[in-house]
């Protein structure tokens, strides 16, 4: 992006449009990559390295490293006002480029995102001063859990890997569940629009793909049904597949 380019140049050439998310990824002035994702309002610029602003928290690249370092100091810190602050700024950061990444089709780099959000949920959970303020954040852990989902199948699809996508979104549905099972809401996790899409992708690979039960799902019955001979065989399998 040349630096001769104002912002009204930007805006008239590229127009917004509500119903899409508009998101492409450009050369800054020194050549670097940068994320640019179209808004109401104007465009956001998102460093793909790092925390998206491109500052450093107090000499950290981010605020969960030191939030990390933090905790190894003191185990039974307690966030103060500052620290919340920072936590609420970098979750809405990570937010933005998670979402652009999955829509650039850059399913790893999402994947990475999302589970720096996750980290970054642990330690508030672990540290908060109160109830509210962490329900504020583990309210969107299903959401985030989902697109982390999302990209690591898809990411194994772009491998050529359908039986992988297939287990992974098992893994995914498997960690939601877990999520709200902890809230007391198992009654409302088969009716969540978002399992229903994971369940959607899942039968839709099944199908184009004609997989039928995976290892794991087949190793997953066996226990069920208590047939531990062919666990221990299916065990092994697995074992010597990771192994390749």
């Amino acid at each position: 992006m040349s630096s001769s380019k104002g912002m009204d140049e930007i805006l008239r050439n590229w127009e917004f449009d509500p119903q899409t998310l508009s998101v492409r990824l450009v050369k800054g002035d020194d050549g670097r990559d940068v994320i640019q994702m179209r808004v109401d309002l104007g465009v956001l610029q998102m460093e793909t390295k790092g925390r998206p602003d491109g500052q450093k928290v107090n000499g950290f690249a981010t605020f969960l490293d030191q939030a990390l370092s933090l905790e190894e100091r003191d185990p039974d810190l307690v966030m103060d006002e500052d620290q919340r602050f920072e936590a609420d700024r970098e979750f809405v950061q990570f937010y933005h480029r998670r979402i652009s990444w999955l829509r650039l089709e850059h399913y790893h780099r999402a994947v990475e995102d999302a589970d720096h959000t996750l980290y970054l949920m642990d330690f508030c959970r672990d540290h908060s001063p109160d109830e509210e303020w962490t329900m504020s954040h583990e309210q969107y852990r299903p959401f985030v859990l989902f697109h982390r989902t999302q990209a690591d199948a898809l990411a194994s699809l772009d491998e050529s890997e359908p039986e992988s996508a297939i287990t992974k979104i098992n893994e995914g549905l498997d960690q939601m569940k877990d999520v709200f099972s902890e809230h007391e809401a198992e009654d409302e996790f088969d009716d969540d629009e978002m399992v229903q899409q994971l369940r959607a992708l899942r039968d839709n690979l099944r199908k184009q793909h004609s997989i039928g039960p995976t290892l794991q799902e087949r190793l997953a019955e066996a226990v069920k049904t208590e047939q531990f001979e062919l666990a221990a065989m299916l065990r092994d399998e697995l074992a010597r597949r990771h192994e390749n």
